[in-house]
Formats: C-alpha cells, sequence, structure tokens
C-alpha cells in the first residue's frame, strides 16, 4: 500500500481585517495585515537566468512580488515606480537580495517620455531587454461616475492604458525574438463596478490591447499575454476604498479572501518564461474563483 503523506496547507488572511484605509499612492508598511510578496516563500529554479524586465508599479503590492520572483529566477531588473521612494527601497533591496541588479526610477509613466527614457535605461544600463511588465495603475471609488473629476479621469486613462502604448512602441524594436509583455488587467474588465468606472474602463481596454497587440508581434517572435487579478490585498486597494470596505475586502469570493500578491507571481513567471511559450493574446485570471466571463 501506497503511503500517505499529509500536505501542510498555509492558511491566508480573512476579513474581517481592521478597518483601515489611506491617502495616496498608499504605502506597504501601514498595511494591517502586512501584504505578502513571497518574500519567505518564492523559490526560484532558473526560468529567466540573465534576462532583463522592466516592471511598471514595482514598488509595492503585485509589482514587488513579480520584481522578487523574477530576481529569484535569474533576471535582472527596473522598477519604475510613481513617487513611493520607502517602498521602491525595499524592493530594491529584496532583488539585490536575490543576487540580481536592481534599477529604480521614480516618475509619471503616463508623460511619453519618462516612458521611453524607462525602456532606454534599461536596455543601456542592464544590457538589453526581454521582458516588459505594464502592471501600474490608478484607481479610486466615485458614488457616481458623474462625481470623477476631469482630471482624474485623464490621469487614470494616462496611467492605465497610454502609458502601455508609450512603453510598448519604444520596448518592441528592442526585443529580440523570444521576448515577452505581460499586462495586468482586472476582473473588472469583465465585472464592471460602476464605482470604479474610469478604472474598469481603462481594465477593458488593456484586455483588448493584449488580444491585438499578440496578433501583430506574432511575427517578432514577441508573445503578448496579461494577467486578470480580482481583490488583491495591496496598498491600491487601502487608497481607493473606506475603511469599513477594506475591512471585508475579498470576502464575497468563493474562496473568501483577498489574494496575497506573491500568490500572483507565478502567473507572471509562467508567461515571461518558456514554460508558456505556445500561450499568446490570453488573459488568465487570478479572482479567487469569481468568473472572468
Amino acid at each position: 500500500m501506497a503511503q500517505q503523506h499529509e500536505h501542510p496547507t498555509h492558511a491566508e488572511p480573512a476579513p474581517p481585517f481592521p478597518e483601515q484605509e489611506q491617502q495616496p499612492p498608499g504605502r506597504e508598511a501601514d498595511m494591517q495585515p502586512l501584504a505578502d510578496h513571497g518574500e519567505d516563500s518564492y523559490v526560484g529554479h532558473g526560468r529567466l537566468t540573465d534576462r532583463v524586465a522592466l516592471i511598471t508599479g514595482a514598488d509595492s503590492g503585485i509589482g514587488r512580488a513579480v520584481a522578487i520572483a523574477f530576481a529569484r529566477e535569474g533576471a535582472d531588473v527596473l522598477c519604475s515606480y510613481w513617487n513611493e521612494d520607502e517602498d521602491a527601497a525595499e524592493t530594491k533591496r529584496l532583488v539585490e537580495d536575490a543576487g540580481r541588479r536592481c534599477i529604480t526610477v521614480a516618475g509619471d509613466i503616463g508623460d511619453r517620455e519618462h516612458s521611453l527614457a524607462l525602456v532606454e535605461r534599461a536596455h543601456e544600463e542592464l544590457g538589453r531587454l526581454d521582458v516588459l511588465v505594464n502592471n501600474a495603475a490608478f484607481q479610486m471609488v466615485y458614488d457616481s461616475f458623474l462625481d470623477i473629476p476631469p482630471d482624474e479621469l485623464e490621469f487614470v486613462f494616462r496611467t492605465n492604458i497610454l502609458a502601455m502604448f508609450h512603453l510598448c512602441q519604444a520596448a518592441v524594436p528592442k526585443m529580440r525574438p523570444g521576448s515577452t509583455i505581460v499586462n495586468t488587467t482586472s476582473i473588472q474588465a469583465a465585472q464592471p463596478s460602476p464605482q470604479l468606472l474610469h478604472y474598469a474602463a481603462t481594465k477593458g481596454a488593456i484586455s483588448t490591447f493584449t488580444k491585438g497587440l499578440a496578433q501583430e508581434l506574432a511575427e517578432r517572435g514577441i508573445r503578448v499575454n496579461a494577467v486578470a487579478p480580482g481583490p488583491i490585498w495591496t496598498p491600491l486597494v487601502m487608497m481607493s476604498f473606506p475603511a469599513e470596505k477594506n475591512a471585508q475586502f475579498g470576502g464575497d469570493t468563493p474562496l473568501g479572501r483577498p489574494g496575497q500578491p506573491g500568490e500572483l507571481a507565478p502567473l507572471y513567471v509562467f508567461l515571461a518564461s518558456e514554460d508558456s511559450r505556445y500561450i499568446s493574446g490570453e488573459v488568465i485570471g487570478a479572482t479567487g474563483g469569481k468568473p472572468l466571463h
């Protein structure tokens, strides 16, 4: 008779959480409980050895988790972020602790010149560009779309979708066959919340952008895919929603809790590596059991 082995389960935090909210742009160290980016759990297997990745929104949340995972898989990383210097410094420390090079660059990716400069810097200082992760985003809730300020409406579209055009237009000519682009869309693309309509609209655009760009870049040998997260425990959440909603965040998923950033990182590694070499133009969900369609 085969011997039975019990596999220990790791219980992730589930609501209710302490009531909390933050001012934009949010800060990792102020979250209760702290998010798990895979700092103590992610083990690399050389899937991205000596590759170079540019990751936007890499100071915190999903971006930090992806930076950690990529570094432990052997990649050097340029971490782009808005203005969260303290969080970015911690991401840089974690990447360098994995023995890889890390450049952190602050600025507004909605500014085309800044986005072009990010690509140039990654290519020049790290020697090449193999993976572009378009992850940065901004959201804020409103009782009605009538309340969304015009300047914020433009900022959200510039940050969430227009920046992807700028970054991809700069990156693709420098990418070799076998390179990859991974975009972060959202369950909001398929199940838009009226209170997040400007954010949800950009996420729908990202899904369409991913599927269309993948068709053009196939002849260059560049694959393009996207990850669609559901509720993930990040500073973006803490700065977007009121305290009472954050206390129950993710509790309405079939799994009964929000996801942790570190739980998404393996998806980005998979889509960036040769393990997914026959996959392009796909949107893969990580939603806690909520359907994407």
